[in-house]
């Protein structure tokens, strides 16, 4: 065993090195090069740290510095300097290898993570398998998960820094909590147990401000590996619902909108509302757009005629007319409660649905 703890099979042919170059003087020839770089990825293979094996280098060259001096000269001068240019060329070449190995390394294991990550998210390959894959990014899925999904005015990719500065928030304050923090299709994606809820809005809080301003939606807990799946696509659907109906909110739980694909899990359904109750509406001078569009945010302004006035800048007057106009063509008055839920459903499947702008 060398000094340092590292195995003599690392140092393998380096005193001869040391032995055959100092006479010369000459430099090291491609073969040993080379031996010295496949002993490098060897030993990064096996484990060991750079710095010990450099230790382990010098602290050799020491034990076998050879003392023979090249013919002509004096005091053996020329041999030090021959030993000290092949200790480096040997040890750069090791390093070399070691650092080629490393490369290797990190290269199959940010693939692994990937293809592991692809898998979780797309519920692919066999569950029990992808569980034990799961322990060694930190995941136990027999338990509940939650997955959080950020959006924001660019794609990301887990090495940009926008990505790093969020798990660097989270890591510092949470430290090891079992939470997968990636990318997926450009969006920050934070993977974290069920019953830790203040990791996911910790990440919603560091995301919206790494975004300058993106969207965070959270899926809720489900168990299982299926459950991550469940709850990644909650958050997709909940970032899909906010761009179509335009909610202002940074952070939207999948639990607070559960209404929302109750009311579009019968399209049919849902069309024919939409036509009966806002189909009239056509028929305005300008069309259906700018009315329900009227009807959009005198609802979201709690049916306060002057709030929606003052959202719309228009005169109180002007935004009564537009409601009679409403109760004029579709017989339904949206200032009266019976009539309302039915106009504010049919408002929302036509958002949801883009209407009038995709014709059914």
């Amino acid at each position: 065993m060398a000094e340092n703890g590292i195995p003599d099979e690392y140092l393998d042919g380096y005193a001869r090195i040391l032995a055959a170059v100092a006479p010369t003087g000459r430099r090291l020839t491609r073969d040993e090069l080379l031996a010295r770089r496949e002993m490098g990825e060897r030993a990064a293979e096996a484990g060991f740290g750079l710095r010990a094996l450099v230790g382990a280098h010098l602290a050799s060259a020491r034990t076998h510095w050879p003392v023979t001096a090249a013919p002509g000269t004096r005091d053996g001068a020329a041999s030090t300097d021959s030993v000290l240019a092949a200790i480096e060329q040997a040890v750069d070449a090791f390093a070399e290898g070691y650092e080629r190995a490393q490369r290797l390394a990190v290269r199959q294991e940010v693939a692994a993570r990937r293809e592991f990550i692809d898998d979780l998210l797309y519920g692919r390959s066999d569950l029990g398998r992808l569980a034990e894959r799961a322990e060694r990014f930190g995941l136990r899925l027999s338990y509940e998960h939650a997955v959080a999904v950020a959006e924001g005015a660019v794609p990301y990719d887990e090495e940009d820094a926008v990505p790093r500065s969020v798990e660097r928030a989270l890591n510092g304050r949470f430290g090891d909590r079992d939470v997968l923090l990636t990318t997926k299709t450009g969006r920050l994606v934070c993977i974290a147990p069920g019953d830790q809820a203040e990791v996911l809005a910790y990440f919603a809080k560091q995301a919206f401000a790494a975004t300058d301003g993106g969207r965070v939606a959270i899926g809720r807990p489900r168990p299982g590996v299926g459950g991550v799946v469940q709850s990644y696509e909650e958050a997709l659907n909940v970032l899909d619902l906010a761009e179509r109906l335009d909610l202002d909110d940074p952070v939207l739980h999948a639990a607070d909108l559960l209404v929302y694909p109750v009311l579009t899990r019968d399209r049919q359904a849902m069309t024919e509302l939409v036509l009966s109750a806002l189909g009239p509406l056509e028929a305005a001078r300008g069309g259906a757009r700018p009315l329900i569009e009227t009807l959009t945010v005198y609802f979201d302004a709690g049916c306060v005629a002057a709030e929606a006035a003052r959202r719309l800048s228009l005169s109180v007057r002007a935004l009564t007319y537009r409601l009679e106009r409403i109760h004029k063509l579709t017989g339904a008055d949206p200032a009266d409660p019976v009539h309302r839920y039915t106009l504010q459903t049919a408002v929302i499947g036509a958002r949801l649905m883009d209407w009038p702008a995709k014709s059914f």
